[in-house]
């Protein structure tokens, strides 16, 4: 659906009835004027009637139309098509959403359409109309306004992983708390998911300011420019982050096999201790007619005392205190 529609002039918000008739007038009259229709998830008829009246291509109509484009800036004859990713980070699940915002640019035109919640345009067509010097600067304008929301917002996002980062890696190292596999790969698909988002957006942004720019002035070349060095950082502390989880990943599975080790040798120890005494009950209960252990005996003040069976115990006991000393003096234990 059409969210809104107005005409600008000189920044100030006029009436807009028909949107054709509208461009038709501006364009007759070759004034600076400029119209701004802003979508959200609109119907095909809806967007059939806005592409109709403003002449858009149809390369950029059919990217539009099936969405999931990659963040880019393409030229179609005298406009411009430009797909962004907004992202937003969702406080509750620690999960990065990403959206759609797509751009038509003209020379007397903005049409942005918005697919997703992960939009973040709200309140941004009135701040503009607050401040009508950034309208004064017509189409490239407001595409500047609206690029410099989105990268801001990967800022945010960006400093929320920061944080989960720092968590994760206080944890893999720390002896008190635990960190499952599965909860550092989760936060490694997040880095992915904004990294599809920023890194596409990188060199078509980086065109904008560069000699060959479509960009009428050199001030607004300047707050391209801007932006392009927020994105950049941005690509960079993601590019580190995920470096970082990596290496958080392979410390953590380090550890896990350490554990391991550390549990196998523990059960091993435990295991010798329990075989070496089974083995001497095993030999005393195979029942052989002459075994002189079982007759041995001494005589104390007229009494027969066999003492085969507590020499046995005994025997077992030393064993196994002994084996239990040495196995904790090598760590096993």
């Amino acid at each position: 659906m059409i969210v809104d529609q107005a005409r600008y002039r000189d920044g100030r918000r006029l009436p807009c009835s028909d949107i054709g008739e509208e461009l038709e007038a501006i364009r007759s009259q070759e004034s600076s004027d400029f119209l701004w229709i802003g979508m959200k998830d609109p119907s095909t008829e809806t967007f059939a009637r806005v592409s109709d009246a403003l002449h858009l291509h149809p390369l950029a109509i059919e990217d539009s139309v099936t969405g999931d484009q990659r963040p880019k800036i393409e030229r179609y004859g005298d406009g411009y098509f430009i797909a962004l990713r907004p992202l937003r980070y969702v406080e509750s699940t620690s999960d990065v959403e990403s959206g759609e915002l797509m751009l038509f640019l003209g020379e007397n035109y903005v049409v942005t359409i918005r697919r997703g919640e992960a939009t973040p345009l709200a309140g941004l067509r009135s701040r503009l109309e607050q401040a009508p010097e950034m309208l004064g600067h017509g189409p490239w304008g407001v595409f500047h306004a609206i690029i410099d929301l989105v990268v801001d917002t990967y800022l945010a996002v960006e400093d929320e992983l920061q944080k989960d980062l720092e968590d994760i890696e206080s944890r893999v190292f720390s002896p008190d708390e635990r960190v499952g596999s599965e909860e550092i790969y989760a936060l490694k698909r997040e880095v992915l998911e904004f990294k599809r988002a920023a890194l596409p957006l990188q060199r078509p942004l980086a065109q904008l300011v560069g000699p060959s720019t479509p960009v009428p002035s050199e001030e607004q070349r300047l707050l391209f420019r801007d932006v392009n060095d927020h994105l950049s950082l941005v690509i960079d502390n993601t590019e580190s982050q995920d470096r970082l989880l990596t290496d958080a990943l392979s410390a953590h599975l380090s550890q896990v096999g350490v554990q391991q080790n550390q549990d196998m040798r523990k059960i091993s120890a435990w295991a010798a201790m329990a075989v070496l005494p089974t083995m001497i009950a095993g030999i005393y209960g195979m029942n052989f007619q002459h075994m002189p252990e079982l007759d041995a005996s001494v005589d104390i003040g007229g009494h027969q005392i066999y003492y085969g069976y507590p020499l046995v115990l005994l025997l077992m006991i030393s064993a196994c205190t002994l084996l239990f000393r040495s196995f904790k003096r090598s760590g096993w234990l």
